[in-house]
């Protein structure tokens, strides 16, 4: 719902895969608990996000 209202708000009327890269990281961020042993090595649910977007492929 929310890549729809990006999409919106940038004036289309469908979703492309870049709107819901886009509006992952602020929806998704709070969702990720990251455990200490992670975050002492410097990891971060924005990393974790990023890694997981990347590893989907993007349709055609």
């Amino acid at each position: 719902m929310a890549s729809k209202a990006w999409a919106l708000l940038e004036g289309r009327d469908y979703v492309t895969p870049d709107d819901v890269k886009v509006i992952s990281l602020p929806v998704l961020r709070h969702r990720i608990i990251v455990t200490p042993q992670v975050e002492l090595e410097g990891g971060s649910s924005d990393q974790i996000i990023k890694e997981t977007l990347a590893s989907i492929p993007v349709p055609r």
